[in-house]
């Protein structure tokens, strides 16, 4: 449901200048969304040390980005912390000075909003877990606001994530931690299934071709029934399976392999991984 404040900042966008600490694939892609929605590329400042990224940041969107933090930073409104969770700490240095007045959106993976509230000086933070078809607008991203933000904070953020696809907010921090193992991680886990499908299509005659098209229709068309139907997902599954039919051998086969158990083992992996990050690097 639209609120009046996600209105607001909608409309209030054209007045926001936002600034990107790295300027990479998740940072292009915000960025991308948000001059479609009609923000200009002088409504941004970026900060990306790379110069290979740089210049495709020119090329793409029309900005130059600068190679470090200097004042020009104070005009930001909204600071977005696209940067490796062990570079953050570092990073934040330069940029506290001029940004104390900023809201501040970060996108790296484990690093806590309390850690990152201590090396900026401000409560006015906001954690992310986006994911990669965030690149083609249809992204799903976790969100956690500490106290110190505004109901417009969040609507502000509403608006810029809004951009990527969808969103949703958590009231405890360390549900993120779950976030990024189902979601954040998630498009890797859907590539190698696709991968596992093409492999043995290739190994039952077809061509590449005919082995991708049919794996990928065949992921979105699930999972478009499975956004579309009110019913559970195991209730989905069994229309497809018959007793003693195809679809009922591939199944049996892995859940004598254990498939499901294990791929459950493994999410819970990447979980206990983004914990470790929070307490390795923030």
């Amino acid at each position: 449901m639209t609120t009046n404040n996600q209105l607001d900042s909608s409309l209030h966008l054209a007045k926001t200048h936002i600034g990107f600490i790295g300027g990479g694939n998740m940072a292009s892609a915000i960025i991308g969304g948000l001059l479609k929605a009609k923000m200009l590329p002088a409504q941004f400042t970026i900060v990306e040390p790379f110069e290979a990224t740089r210049t495709k940041l020119q090329s793409d969107f029309g900005i130059a980005a600068e190679a470090t933090a200097d004042k020009t930073l104070t005009r930001c409104d909204l600071v977005v912390w696209a940067v490796k969770p062990q570079s953050f700490k570092e990073a934040a240095t330069p940029v506290a000075t001029h940004t104390k007045d900023a809201l501040h959106l970060s996108v790296a993976a484990g690093v806590t909003s309390r850690s990152i509230a201590a090396w900026l000086g401000t409560e006015r933070v906001i954690r992310a877990m986006p994911n990669t078809p965030a690149l083609i607008g249809q992204g799903i991203t976790g969100l956690f606001a500490r106290e110190g933000t505004t109901g417009m904070d969040r609507a502000l953020v509403d608006a810029v994530i809004g951009v990527t696809g969808q969103h949703l907010w958590f009231d405890d921090e360390a549900k993120l931690d779950a976030v990024t193992a189902i979601s954040g991680s998630g498009p890797a886990y859907v590539f190698y299934f696709l991968e596992a499908m093409v492999e043995a299509a290739l190994g039952m005659g077809l061509s590449e071709a005919q082995a991708r098209s049919l794996a990928t229709a065949t992921f979105a068309g699930s999972t478009a029934l499975a956004t579309a139907s009110t019913e559970p997902l195991a209730t989905l599954r069994e229309r497809v399976t018959s007793k003693g039919g195809t679809t009922y051998a591939a199944l049996t086969h892995m859940e004598v392999k254990q498939v499901k158990s294990e791929f459950v083992a493994a999410m819970q992996a990447a979980a206990a991984r983004a914990k470790e990050l929070g307490a390795q690097f923030g």
